[in-house]
């Protein structure tokens, strides 16, 4: 019952599922001591229990309900993408305008250079809420 008790508590504390199979295994062990008095068959049973709830369950878990580091959004859609720059682009001043996807979008070049307005160019990447974007030529 202790072990039970203790598996449940540092769950709770880690809440990173690392310590529920042990309580499942220990719950199972103790209902097995009503019935069988022999402490090493709980025993094996508590290590078999938890090692198969382990391997079992633990992928699907993590799988369902750790959080995800990276959520794709619609901007993602947009690297790779060709956009017409409708303000020249200057890096030194700060200054650019791309139409991409129909929507207007902060621009500065990939490599430094000027891009004249007219020009049609590719997203490299996003940062915020400016396109990086270089000549199709380069």
């Amino acid at each position: 019952m202790l072990a039970v008790i203790f598996f449940v508590i540092l769950e709770g504390v880690s809440v990173q599922l690392t310590s529920i199979w042990f309580a499942v295994g220990a719950v199972v062990s103790l209902l097995l001591s009503f019935f069988i008095g022999s402490i090493w068959a709980q025993i094996w049973v508590f290590l078999i229990v938890s090692f198969l709830c382990l391997l079992a369950v633990r992928p699907l878990a993590k799988k369902y309900f750790a959080p995800q580091s990276h959520k794709p959004t619609n901007v993602d859609s947009l690297i790779g993408r060709e956009a017409v720059v409708k303000e020249e682009i200057n890096n030194l001043e700060s200054r650019g305008l791309v139409k991409v996807m129909g929507q207007d979008w902060t621009a500065r070049s990939q490599t430094g250079e000027n891009i004249p307005a007219g020009t049609i160019v590719t997203v490299d990447h996003i940062e915020g809420v400016k396109v990086f974007v270089a000549s199709r030529e380069a």
